[in-house]
């Protein structure tokens, strides 16, 4: 993973459910570095989405890098399913496990990549001890739980420190902001630190099609970190 190059993660949410096959296929021609699959439960979050099945299934139409933002309580009972999917990394929210460290080695151990997601209450130093572990942290920049929803700029400050908490440790992560990125808010988050950015609606919704909305939001937060 790159933690100096920006790389444009599409969230799934917005795209037709019914033909999740050609979905990522037309992603993947767009551009993207990865694909976010945003696993909801119903309880941790109101909404419900996608499970193991549905992500194996679209595993073999593309070869872009699966991501699972796992948005479950007890993540630690279905990690292995979402490794075994296809998802080469797997992200877990502090707030849902109870013991964050051994659920990260467990990741690790089942031959993903680890990471952790902060919610807007949650602040940075949650994963100050465990960022040996973590190949990305993933600031949230909405409430989880539905797409659509505005961007939180108060969030920027807290990208910036956790950045911070990362250079000044020498350690390798990305940093990803999920939440409200678009073309107006893209250039916030990636001045304040993140590289990976995760976009849903401001990607489906172009009206000029998937490869402008990718290559857009790429040259707006590449802009916006040289500046």
């Amino acid at each position: 993973m790159s933690t100096t190059g920006v790389e444009i993660a599409p969230s799934v949410l917005p795209a037709d459910f019914s033909r999740l096959g050609d979905e990522v296929v037309a992603l993947e021609k767009a551009g993207v570095d990865r694909i976010q699959w945003d696993v909801m439960d119903g309880r941790f979050v109101p909404n419900l989405t996608f499970g193991p099945d549905v992500i194996a299934a679209c595993r073999p139409h593309v070869s872009v890098p699966f991501e699972a933002h796992l948005m479950i309580d007890d993540p630690d009972a279905s990690l292995d399913r979402y490794v075994e999917a296809g998802c080469e990394l797997v992200i877990v929210h502090a707030e849902a496990t109870r013991h964050l460290h051994r659920t990260l080695g467990r990741i690790r151990e089942a031959g993903a990549k680890a990471a952790v997601a902060l919610n807007p209450a949650t602040p940075a130093v949650a994963v100050e001890d465990v960022l040996d572990l973590c190949a990305m942290v993933l600031v949230m920049t909405v409430n989880p739980g539905f797409g659509g929803q505005d961007y939180i700029a108060t969030m920027e400050p807290k990208i910036a420190r956790v950045r911070r908490m990362i250079d000044e440790g020498g350690y390798h992560c990305d940093v990803e902001v999920d939440g409200g990125i678009g073309p107006a808010t893209v250039a916030g988050a990636a001045r304040a630190g993140a590289n990976v950015l995760v976009a849903g609606s401001a990607l489906f919704r172009d009206p000029q099609g998937l490869e402008h909305a990718v290559s857009e939001l790429r040259e707006r937060a590449t802009a916006s970190r040289r500046a």
